[in-house]
């Protein structure tokens, strides 16, 4: 018996990057929304317009310490997602992954919610294969400084499947990749933000290797949609399932379109490539495209513009 109308849901890592665009667009559609984030690189900030609201709550707590409260579904999000955010503390990042997946599944286990995983494209590490699909099981460093989030989420995943096997869980696993727009981190260390932020600065932008490299870019609004759009697929579509652009581009090509964008003054200089950065980066959408009906529709040049123009009044309030 439910003592409550609405769908609760459970957003972890809620006053992050992700999850505080999660929280609007669930909120916004009238769901009552509980956000958990310890807050190590989201901010309260990010979801300040909502703590008003009626059917949004905010919690400060750890996922890796055990979590008694009730849900419907459950959208783990919650860990540092840039190189300079994970490596800064490696092992939390592991338990992040780890323990807070066992707890997470755990509470879901013990209140018959829904759970999705936001996996990530790391787990494909320096692919073999191109574009990459679901049943590619990737080529990852276990020991290298990138480990503690590539093994972390893949250790992830697995929890998901036995629990799903073991205890008949409702799951779903998304692997993410390359997102970007407005609330990103302007220090976070991802490619997007740094070029933005170096360009708005009329600074050098900072390009590592020969930029050659290739990432696929999506817009957040349309990666919310694709996260949503699996959480309310059937029961029995569990993934892993890629959400991302597969429009490539190589870094170098971004770093020149965001000068174009910014009219910035700023010049590109080249710094050596760091350890197990993979070199070719592009999702297979097939599944989603046919067990989703989703695929991104918001244009880079587009989604671009919104983030230059989000960073811009971040700057200038600094």
């Amino acid at each position: 018996m439910k003592y409550y109308d609405n769908k609760r849901i459970l957003i972890t890592g809620g006053a992050g990057f992700l999850g505080s665009h999660l929280c609007k667009r669930l909120v916004g559609e009238d769901y009552e929304v509980l956000c958990i984030d310890n807050c190590f690189t989201g901010a309260r900030k990010n979801i300040a317009d909502l703590l008003s609201n009626p059917n949004f709550e905010f919690i400060r707590h750890d996922i890796t310490f055990p979590l008694y409260i009730e849900a419907d579904e459950i959208y783990n999000l919650a860990c540092p997602a840039s190189p300079v955010h994970y490596q800064f503390d490696p092992v939390q990042t592991t338990k992040t992954s780890v323990h807070g997946a066992i707890n997470m599944l755990g509470l879901a286990k013990r209140v018959k919610a829904k759970i999705l995983q936001a996996s990530t494209s790391e787990v494909y590490g320096d692919p073999e294969i191109h574009p990459q699909t679901e049943s590619y099981w990737g080529k990852v460093n276990p020991i290298g400084p990138r480990s503690c989030y590539d093994e972390g989420k893949r250790c992830a995943e697995t929890l998901f499947f036995d629990y799903y096997r073991q205890h008949g869980l409702k799951i779903k696993v998304a692997r993410i990749f390359n997102t970007y727009g407005p609330q990103m981190h302007p220090n976070d260390g991802r490619v997007v933000s740094n070029f933005i932020v170096q360009a708005l600065s009329n600074k050098d932008i900072t390009v590592f290797g020969d930029g050659l490299q290739t990432r696929s870019f999506c817009y957040v609004d349309d990666l919310i949609e694709g996260l949503i759009r699996m959480m309310d697929s059937p029961d029995d579509f569990t993934g892993p399932v890629n959400l991302g652009n597969p429009k490539e581009f190589s870094v170098l090509e971004l770093a020149k379109k965001i000068i174009e964008t910014t009219g910035s003054k700023s010049k590109i200089v080249f710094r050596p490539l760091p350890q197990d950065d993979p070199c070719r980066r592009q999702p297979d959408i097939s599944l989603a495209k046919e067990k989703l009906d989703w695929e991104p529709v918001i244009k880079i040049d587009e989604g671009l513009k919104k983030t230059v123009e989000y960073f811009d009044k971040i700057l200038a309030n600094e």
